[in-house]
């Protein structure tokens, strides 16, 4: 008689919260810098238009990594993968708030971003392999719920903390929740490996490829924000296509391979990823610009730009139930096509407010767009999946992921080379800074409304198969 298959104990009722924590915590940090970035400018004797490094080496960190969280938790455990996430994060927060200078600080970041990058991954996989398919949809939204109210307080939270304490307590709140949730794994937190006992499979020597060749491209556009590194910019360009170049060699001949070829042969996620590219460069930088332009430009004070910010995304956070029912009535193609253009034109209206207009005006516009940017990252997220194979799900999520977190860091790196390639040396006369402004923000909205030139390649039933349509 064989003996019976051992089966997991049931999670604890306070796993979710725990997990919750984790991507509050993350989804706090990663919205909460942007209106504390002037502030920090002047105590790091930085130009506050050349503070966009400590953005970006988060979310390319981001990109880079979120890749491996998979293997890691199949090879080393879900309690160990989380406890170290939570350890890294919370270290980087500790020494964010300690640095004295701009190098520094970016070092900081780039510890927070290697946690970061398995703080948000991590609790999906546990609640996927803790839970019965009958809770799952539930749990799930429990644990995500933090990551839509994140962004709402964090320009908040951000603002008011530079202005009434000082910008290290942005990343001193980070310790003591990440503290709480390190003491609570090894309680908490299922030890999940990879199902069956099976030997995770990793594609290092494709992830070194793909990674060395995507950082290399996103230095090139963050190098020629500084003069005197253009020469090294464009070495990182030439580096960055030829890693890619060998990364497809090496995908082609490997069936193995982290991002396998045939996946850009799905022609809805071709145009999915290459339509999530574009439209998100001038979609990222807005939430890095406008801090900047109402405090540095306008002069306005960081709680006051906080609460500006937040109705972007407070109306992201509305129209959630109102995606699935546009999409219906007028499909994906209309939808993506004419939602891009709309959202280029709002970026470009940015261009018209001066110093003397009430920013009473500028919420409808804001809320506009954040109901805009809302459908749109759903309607691209969706589609670019809407037709992968079973055996291509996996891979192409992960892609698709990592897309999204290159186009955030080269969008704010392309926004801060544009403001300071028009500003010159006007960074202290507020009236030429703010022209700098409106013609970066108009040059952003239309490369964003250009980009809705992808979607019209796309077919007028593409995703279909995603809505149903009332008879």
């Amino acid at each position: 008689m064989n003996p019976p298959i051992p089966t997991a104990p049931p999670p604890s009722r306070w796993l979710p919260i725990l997990l919750a924590l984790s991507i509050f915590m993350q989804m706090l940090d990663a919205t909460i810098l942007n209106t504390a970035l002037p502030k920090m400018a002047l105590d790091l004797n930085e130009s506050p238009l050349n503070m966009q490094s400590a953005v970006v080496s988060y979310t390319l960190t981001l990109a880079l990594l979120t890749p491996m969280s998979g293997y890691l938790c199949d090879r080393y455990g879900t309690r160990k993968v989380f406890t170290i996430a939570m350890s890294l994060f919370v270290g980087g927060s500790a020494l964010a708030a300690a640095s004295p200078n701009l190098p520094l600080l970016v070092f900081a970041r780039v510890l927070q971003g290697m946690g970061g990058a398995m703080l948000m991954p991590v609790p999906r996989l546990v609640v996927m392999r803790a839970y019965d398919k009958t809770r799952l949809l539930g749990m799930m939204n429990f644990i995500i719920m933090p990551a839509l109210l994140g962004p709402v307080m964090g320009p908040l939270v951000g603002g008011y903390l530079v202005e009434y304490a000082s910008w290290h307590w942005i990343f001193l709140i980070n310790v003591p929740i990440g503290l709480l949730g390190i003491a609570l794994t090894p309680r908490l937190m299922p030890d999940f490996h990879a199902p069956g006992g099976e030997r995770p499979h990793f594609d290092a020597l494709g992830f070194l490829m793909f990674s060395s060749g995507a950082v290399s491209l996103s230095l090139a556009v963050e190098m020629l924000n500084h003069p005197g590194a253009w020469l090294f910019a464009g070495l990182c360009a030439v580096f960055g296509i030829l890693a890619l170049m060998f990364y497809r060699r090496h995908a082609i001949a490997d069936p193995q391979a982290l991002y396998t070829p045939d996946l850009l042969k799905v022609r809805t996620f071709r145009l999915g990823v290459l339509g999530n590219m574009i439209s998100r460069l001038g979609m990222a930088s807005v939430p890095f610009l406008l801090p900047l332009l109402l405090q540095v430009a306008f002069g306005r004070s960081a709680s006051l730009v906080g609460w500006v910010l937040a109705p972007i995304a407070l109306g992201a956070l509305l129209t959630k139930p109102m995606v699935k029912p546009l999409i219906t009535r007028f499909g994906y193609r209309h939808v993506l096509i004419w939602n891009t253009r709309l959202i280029g034109l709002m970026i470009m209206s940015l261009a018209l407010p001066d110093a003397e207009t009430p920013l009473w005006l500028l919420i409808p516009l804001l809320f506009a767009m954040g109901i805009c940017n809302s459908l749109q990252y759903s309607s691209m997220n969706t589609l670019t999946i809407s037709d992968l194979r079973p055996y291509q799900a996996g891979s192409g999520t992960s892609l698709m992921a990592v897309n999204q977190q290159l186009s955030i860091s080269v969008g704010i790196a392309l926004g801060a080379l544009l403001l300071n390639w028009f500003s010159g040396s006007a960074h202290t006369h507020s009236s030429q800074l703010a022209d700098a402004f409106d013609q970066t923000f108009l040059i952003i909205g239309a490369i964003t409304f250009c980009s809705s030139w992808v979607f019209t390649r796309l077919h007028p039933h593409d995703g279909s198969s995603l809505v149903a349509k009332k008879a």
